[in-house]
């Protein structure tokens, strides 16, 4: 899993490149720097950065007010300018620095700050710049824009990496990642020495049992269920060990999350 994970965050950060013309939702702001061509005009092709009045200086046409529209919106207002000066002008516009588009992270999880985005940054990119977050309650994590909540437990995008669940961030984004209070899995019922157990990333449901001293001769191996919390509700999930160990059926070791409770319970006969 640790080795997945890496390579996953390897691959996203590769994937951090220049916004395109085509990410729509993002608003040019003072300092970005843009790459701005004409398609068989050399030269109007050309890289210019963002002035403090929120113009550029395009050649032929002067001043061009950029700041707060959108890479699309800027090539189709350059598209329109350039028609007096080239015959149906192609016009690429790409956002090559970003400078204006901050990220801020609280909650005590990880280290609180400003982050700011140089490039298109996905959550799942940001995560993995974050560095060690052992102690972060991803699950309870959240992702605030605008004064609402539009992303909620981070935990399967980071920890499993399942990239669907992956949101583009914008500026002024607020990651909430709450520290992890709870770092152990509890060991309860027919088991030799009933105890709460410190979790590991990838600890398994028989890992645990065995460290509790194992099965006591009274214990119903197909009867183990692991309590969760997930959010504001309660999730059961259950696990018949003598399909583990007589069938070879490995989906039973279920991998365990901190904060776990797992009973086994006593056999009625």
């Amino acid at each position: 899993m640790r080795i997945n994970l890496m390579a996953a965050c390897i691959g996203m950060l590769f994937l951090m490149v220049p916004l395109a013309s085509g990410a729509a939702d993002y608003v040019i702001g003072e300092g970005d720097g843009l790459d701005i061509s004409v398609w068989g005009v050399k030269e109007l092709t050309f890289s210019v950065k963002v002035r403090p009045d929120g113009k550029i200086t395009v050649p032929g046409l002067g001043d061009v007010a950029a700041s707060g529209v959108t890479p699309k919106e800027l090539q189709v207002s350059l598209g329109t300018r350039l028609r007096e000066l080239v015959k149906n002008p192609i016009v690429t516009v790409t956002v090559r620095d970003i400078t204006n588009s901050k990220v801020y992270i609280y909650g005590g999880g990880i280290k609180s700050g400003v982050y700011d985005l140089q490039r298109r940054t996905t959550l799942l990119q940001l995560l993995c710049t974050l560095g060690e977050v052992k102690t972060a309650d991803l699950r309870r994590a959240y992702l605030l824009r605008n004064g609402k909540r539009v992303k909620e437990d981070f935990y399967k995008l980071f920890i499993k990496g399942e990239s669907e669940n992956d949101i583009l961030l914008e500026s002024g984004d607020s990651l909430f990642i709450p520290l992890l209070l709870d770092k152990n899995v509890y060991i309860l019922g027919a088991v030799l020495t009933p105890k709460a157990v410190e979790y590991r990333e990838g600890m398994r449901v028989m890992e645990a049992i065995l460290e509790a001293g194992g099965f006591t001769k009274f214990a119903d191996q197909d009867d183990i269920i692991i309590r969760r919390k997930v959010g504001q509700k309660e999730q059961s999930l259950e696990v018949k060990a003598k399909k583990l160990f007589k069938q070879g059926d490995l989906s039973q070791n279920l991998v365990l999350e901190a904060g776990d409770y797992v009973l086994v319970k006593e056999s009625l006969f």
